[in-house]
């Protein structure tokens, strides 16, 4: 990091992040504007006609206490979705109020604690063998490959295959994840074919046909203790989650649960080949502190925003009611008042507060252990079979506005 000269720059352009993560310019934006505002033109701010741009925070500091404000600030307002494409009309933004994830309280907590029998510790832990054995299968016969693309050999395939196997949706079904999920996300990328709302629609029928499924013919599985969990919450009365809610609820599984811990294997892996020295010292003694480095050097969502509800004060800056906040996790993940030496992977690195989960606050993510254990799973299955990979070119970033993809990484297996 050389250059302090603050950038005119909107840490949200996809033709930005389809080439880096841009650390130069969070840098100076944290050490000369920590609090910035972010003016955009109409198609930037496509779905937000009433908004001429947003204010960037690049501090850990700030970031983190902004996610855990929920008495200032909304995620129903305008979703935490930063940026559209230019064609993003508000009424389909709106819709996406349906998301978990855009719920505020007391809505988002009812249906959160519903959810969360997904992901229990003891869910969890009952995933465990099976993923393992998984996680070693998908190593194996991407090593019998030779050469190939590791996103779609190795960190695709187990978080595809976890989720379908904590919600037993049909294993033979984990593409049609995949299609959908890559096509929800990827409206910035023309390289990416297929349409957003057309996959937004598809996943969402699956998944109610799914739940309705098992109303009818309940199993002992998650699935069913989901559409038909007993709840209460206050005076409520218990309930499950309705088809449309599981639906939703499945949407935001396919980006939170499949895209996000793909990217972070994929860059994870990524960091070990261009440290070579920390790939040995990890085969070696398979530290613990492991997984959280590769997930804050990762950050695979780089940016979320809320929506203040109240006029308020950030880091000295004044923010008025309606203003939209974009809370820069690819900033504050190397935040130097917070990480020593951020800039470098280690793996031993046993002080990581990473924002990469969405902070702390209400909001958090839910699937966190899960997708611990899975980036966990597969760095073992990879180290205990003793795999060295080659790099055989750079990695062809997604062109996103929000997430830190990756759409190849060419590898020799050896």
């Amino acid at each position: 990091m050389t250059s302090l000269a603050l950038p005119v720059f909107d840490p949200t352009d996809p033709d930005v992040m389809a080439e880096r993560l841009p650390h130069e310019e969070l840098l100076a934006l944290r050490r000369t504007s920590p609090v910035s505002w972010i003016a955009q033109d109409e198609a930037a701010r496509a779905g937000f006609p009433d908004h001429e741009g947003y204010w960037a925070l690049s501090r850990h500091a700030d970031v983190a206490a902004v996610s855990k404000d929920q008495v200032n600030f909304s995620t129903r307002e305008n979703g935490v979705i930063i940026r559209f494409a230019p064609e993003m009309t508000r009424e389909e933004v709106e819709q996406t109020g349906f998301l978990l994830i855009n719920h505020d309280a007391p809505d988002h907590t009812k249906l959160r604690q519903i959810v969360s029998r997904a992901f229990t510790p003891r869910a969890i832990n009952a995933l465990h063998d099976g993923l393992k054995a998984r996680a070693e299968q998908i190593v194996d016969d991407a090593v019998a490959k030779g050469v190939g693309n590791f996103v779609e050999d190795v960190a695709a395939e187990l978080p595809l295959q976890a989720i379908a196997e904590l919600l037993g949706v049909p294993q033979a079904d984990r593409g049609k994840l995949f299609e959908w999920s890559n096509q929800m996300l990827s409206y910035d990328d023309p390289e990416v074919e297929g349409d957003q709302m057309t996959a937004f629609m598809e996943i969402l029928a699956y998944s109610m046909a799914l739940a309705d499924e098992r109303r009818t013919n309940p199993q002992d599985d998650i699935l069913t203790r989901l559409v038909t969990a007993d709840v209460k919450v206050g005076t409520e009365e218990g309930r499950g989650l309705t088809d449309d809610e599981f639906g939703f609820f499945m949407i935001l599984l396919a980006v939170a649960g499949n895209e996000t811990t793909r990217n972070a294997i994929t860059w994870g892996m990524h960091a070990f080949l261009q440290n070579p020295d920390q790939w040995e010292l990890y085969k070696r003694e398979r530290p613990a502190t492991a997984v959280d480095e590769i997930i804050r050097w990762a950050t695979p969502v780089t940016v979320f925003q809320r929506t203040a509800i109240n006029d308020v004060e950030i880091g000295g800056q004044a923010i008025a009611k309606g203003d939209r906040v974009g809370l820069l996790y690819a900033s504050a993940n190397f935040d130097e008042d917070v990480f020593e030496d951020p800039f470098r992977f280690d793996i031993m690195r046993d002080h990581n507060p990473h924002q990469a989960f969405g902070g702390h606050g209400a909001h958090y993510c839910i699937g966190a252990n899960l997708a611990r254990l899975e980036v966990d799973l597969i760095f073992r299955a990879l180290a205990d079979r003793d795999v060295d990979l080659t790099q055989l070119s750079e990695p062809r970033k997604l062109r996103s506005s929000w997430i830190n993809g990756v759409k190849e990484l060419r590898v020799a297996y050896r």
